[in-house]
């Protein structure tokens, strides 16, 4: 048995498969994925796994040189932002970039997969971009 973190058979293959610049979304559980992207459905129920929690495993997983939120999220200021400013501000998901909500989701029409978590409050979106740690 897998000794890391990630246990689920699809979101370990396919960070294991990332090169540097590929995309990753952790997203909410209303974020649309287009046509041709793969889906990592991990919604069981409204808040299950919630949104810092997924967020935090992949993490630990994978090398983000940079993410990308919607600048909304600093508005509406759902729980988990708290969380992500912590993961900024020690490095962890590398520099930011904001884009409008409408600009995020015509990103993820680029990424390699975009993982669905239970969560239900507004904007809990990222996309992380892969680096590498050499």
């Amino acid at each position: 048995m897998k000794k890391t973190p990630v246990l689920n058979i699809a979101l370990s293959r396919v960070i294991a498969s990332l090169g540097h610049g590929d995309i990753l979304v952790i997203a909410d559980a209303g974020l649309p994925v287009p046509p041709g992207v793969e889906i990592i459905d991990l919604a069981l129920t409204p808040g299950i796994p919630d949104f810092a929690s997924t967020l935090g495993v992949v993490l630990s997983e994978m090398q983000v040189e940079r993410h990308v939120l919607a600048e909304e999220i600093l508005q509406a200021r759902p729980g988990p932002l708290a969380r992500l400013e912590q993961w900024h501000d020690e490095g962890a998901i590398g520099e930011r970039q904001l884009l409008s909500h409408t600009e995020f989701k015509q990103l993820t029409a680029h990424a390699r997969a975009i993982v669905r978590t239970g969560e239900c409050q507004p904007y809990c979106n990222i996309a992380l971009v892969s680096g590498v740690f050499f």
